[in-house]
């Protein structure tokens, strides 16, 4: 989608544009409401910092769309196509993929949620170590940092809708 047809489409419209990127409410319709952007640069560094501090029931509603690292997303919408995108450059050996297993499970046992991270330009061997860091956090540490990957995803599809 161009900028301009975002800019000029109605609010309902580009926030159905927006949720893909991320379902979070609070920061879609920030963005919808701060229209028209003068540039796409303007609308991701927007987009950036909209609706700071997403709380846990935001984060655990927008990781309801989210598959397991390592799993393909199903369905036919917009944002399992984006995730199946965004892991398709994590390429991963049978070992590798029973280790991602065997971590996101332990994972959902501590924290009670998938575990997130941007896929996009990570290898696999770099998400299982960041997998096997993060699982030694607290809740509260984890926190901010599963809100900064969900921000980190939700830029990167919102540059790839404009680009598109």
């Amino acid at each position: 989608m161009e900028l301009h047809s975002f800019n000029a489409s109605s609010p309902a419209e580009a926030a159905a544009t927006l949720r893909p990127c991320v379902d979070i409410d609070r920061w879609v319709q920030e963005i919808v409401d701060a229209r028209p952007f003068s540039t796409t640069a303007e609308l991701t560094a927007f987009a950036a910092t909209a609706a700071p501090d997403w709380t846990e029931a935001e984060i655990d509603a927008a990781l309801a769309h989210h598959p397991r690292i390592g799993e393909r997303a199903a369905g036919d919408g917009a944002e399992a196509r984006l995730s199946r995108r965004e892991q398709s450059g994590v390429a991963v050996v049978p070992e590798t993929t029973e280790k991602l297993a065997r971590g996101n499970a332990s994972y959902e046992e501590k924290f009670g949620r998938v575990f997130l991270i941007r896929a996009a330009g990570r290898s696999a061997d770099e998400i299982l170590t960041a997998l096997e860091e993060r699982l030694s956090h607290t809740p509260e540490q984890e926190q901010p940092i599963i809100a900064g990957e969900l921000r980190q995803i939700a830029l990167l599809r919102l540059k790839g809708m404009l680009a598109s």
